[in-house]
């Protein structure tokens, strides 16, 4: 009787658990579509073609126009609704011949944008009007946010079992094991003082520890050991003090490198402007930053990752907006500025001396080469380790640059025939002296 209650005891808990696991393992889906094709319905009611108009508008229209925000010149869309289509005809193909004639609704307009006339656009015909006011009357769309099934906290996707269901069923599975294995301990026990069968006794071992202490060689080498490796740690650590390679700080407004450097190929030179002429490359003002945003208050429809989205760009620029204090419904700044207070990444001692005018304007370095991908970073971070020993490094590979830089050419003859070679490096120019970044 003793036998046949812990095996059902065991059947129950293996067929209990068995029940629970594929009940937990059952994906539950919850998917939300919801499309509406409003530039179909556009398109059919205006008689325009939405695609033709959208790359007529990113064409012509876009530098002072966009569809849902003002900017240089007002949101079009609706405009469609304000005004009949002849009125449009004739603003569009030449607005500065309605403004003269005294039209009402042109001068209305003429003066509500600081008495600044649109552009003429004579080439484009009726149809092709027709196209463009399709495009800029379409409904912004509304952002469809799926649902996912689960935990919010959890990663899994729609589609799937979150990573904590997973990790869940597992430790069940574990436990489950656990608690099969001391039950089959507990039932070949009971058996076998049933049936008087005796358990083997377990044979008394040294514990050990004590045959560890006991052996006096053993316990040497592993000292030695300990010793050598907590040197060679101590000594990697303190090695390390001030080096911050890998140093990837959240800055107060993102900056993509990636869009600007590498999508837009924007020089890094243009911002970074003092770096031509100056010890430091300098942190670009606002202006310049305006200089290009006060006509982009928003990104690319194609704009985003996995990791930041359309509108987490759209929301940074609006950051931007409120630190350089630009109205962008006025299109006017309000004098209410509040400074960016960035972050710093690369940081040299104040005993080493470093001037990137002579390093990008003399030697004609590329900003990659200390700072690596840049093109590529979406964050920006510190690439290079910047010690002393990665500069000297530098200097004893890099060829000076001779070709049209007159600075050089004395100097490089008389030190090319000392040397026998036909470039000189850095290191060979007196890069390796200690006054030269020690001083």
């Amino acid at each position: 009787m003793k036998q046949v209650k812990h095996r059902n005891s065991a059947s129950k808990i293996l067929l209990l658990g068995t029940v629970f696991l594929f009940t937990f393992l059952n994906p539950v889906f919850a998917q939300e579509e919801a499309a509406v094709d409003n530039a179909a319905v556009t398109e059919a009611s205006s008689g325009g073609d939405v695609a033709k108009g959208e790359e007529l508008f990113k064409s012509l229209c876009a530098a002072c126009h966009k569809r849902y925000k003002k900017m240089t010149g007002p949101a079009l869309f609706g405009v469609g609704d304000k005004h009949d289509k002849a009125w449009l005809y004739s603003w569009i193909k030449n607005s500065a011949a309605m403004i003269a004639s005294g039209d009402a609704k042109a001068v209305a307009v003429f003066e509500e944008y600081n008495k600044t006339a649109m552009n003429a656009f004579p080439q484009l015909s009726n149809a092709d009007i027709d196209n463009i006011l399709a495009y800029v009357m379409v409904p912004k769309a509304e952002p469809v946010k799926p649902v996912v099934s689960g935990n919010d906290g959890g990663s899994g996707s729609g589609s799937g079992v979150s990573s904590d269901v997973i990790l869940g069923v597992l430790a069940f599975v574990f436990l489950m094991l656990v608690a099969v294995l001391y039950l089959v301990n507990k039932t070949l026990r009971s058996f076998a003082e049933a049936n008087n069968v005796a358990l083997p006794e377990e044979e008394k071992r040294t514990p050990l520890w004590k045959a560890f202490v006991q052996n006096q060689f053993l316990v040497l080498v592993t000292a030695i050991l300990l010793l050598l490796s907590s040197g060679y740690f101590v000594y990697g650590y303190f090695m390390q003090v001030g080096v911050d390679q890998g140093y990837q700080p959240i800055q107060p407004i993102h900056f993509s490198h990636k869009i600007h450097a590498g999508d837009n190929k924007i020089e890094c030179k243009y911002c970074h402007s003092s770096a031509r002429v100056s010890k430091t490359s300098g942190i670009p003002s606002l202006n310049v930053c305006m200089n290009c945003h006060k006509s982009i208050s928003e990104v690319a429809d194609a704009t985003g990752t996995a990791d930041y989205s359309k509108d987490f760009y759209d929301g940074e620029i609006q950051k931007l907006y409120k630190a350089a204090g630009w109205d962008a419904n006025s299109q006017a700044y309000t004098g209410d500025s509040d400074p960016v207070k960035w972050v710093r990444i690369h940081n040299l001692p104040d005993f080493a001396y470093f001037n990137h005018s002579q390093h990008v304007t003399v030697a004609g370095v590329e900003c990659q080469k200390c700072h690596g991908p840049v093109e590529e970073m979406e964050i920006m971070y510190q690439h290079a380790p910047l010690t002393m020993g990665w500069c000297i490094n530098c200097h004893r590979e890099t060829n000076v640059k001779v070709a049209d830089n007159e600075y050089y050419e004395k100097i490089h003859a008389e030190l090319s025939k000392k040397y026998g070679v036909d470039q000189l490096t850095a290191a060979q120019m007196g890069g390796l002296e200690c006054g030269k970044c020690h001083y």
